[in-house]
């Protein structure tokens, strides 16, 4: 596999990888079911409830995103992780983790962390596809927020993804398997 680094007019770039995220294998089952609980009933709750389910809802997330991860308890971490490893060997360019759920940094911290060190922080997920929450949703709110939280930084969310380079891009990668693909 070849990658190209990118070239590097401002040292003080930081790229953020944003991955879903999933809860550890060890995670304590009925912590996992009230946090899926809890999540819908924070959805559906009329108002009076609704403030004091969201925080148990953030109680639960937070022992959740705090839990040590390996790549026997976690093996979508330790891929993230490794995802993260080649991204910055790829680019030269510094990499941070952030996950939209169930893992430590939330995206709202990795990009306070970045902002700490860049003038540019640069947003990028595999999430490729349009129509997600996550995507459409959620990481361009958290952007906008880090815009108000640092003003003399750039945050340049690089998507969404010209779908036509993503066929191009798997079509490339399903020849290994498929032989004329």
């Amino acid at each position: 596999m070849s990658y190209y680094r990118l070239a590097m007019s401002d040292s003080a770039t930081v790229i953020v990888l944003v991955m879903h995220g999933e809860p550890p294998r060890d995670f304590p089952r009925e912590a996992v079911g009230q946090y899926f609980a809890l999540h819908e009933q924070v959805a559906s709750a009329p108002p009076d409830r609704a403030q004091a389910l969201r925080e148990r809802l953030a109680s639960v997330e937070a022992r959740m995103r705090a839990w040590p991860r390996s790549a026997a308890n976690d093996p979508f971490y330790a891929g993230s992780v490794a995802l993260a490893r080649a991204l910055e060997q790829a680019t030269g360019l510094p990499v941070r983790l952030a996950f939209n759920e169930f893992c430590a940094p939330s995206v709202p911290e990795a990009l306070d962390q970045a902002a700490a060190s860049a003038r540019r922080v640069v947003l990028v997920s595999p999430m490729m596809t349009p129509g997600g929450t996550h995507a459409e949703s959620d990481i361009p709110r958290a952007v906008d927020a880090a815009r108000r939280r640092h003003p003399d930084v750039e945050f340049v969310y690089a998507w969404p993804y010209d779908l036509d380079e993503v066929a191009a891009f798997l079509a490339r990668h399903l020849r290994r398997y498929a032989g004329r693909a």
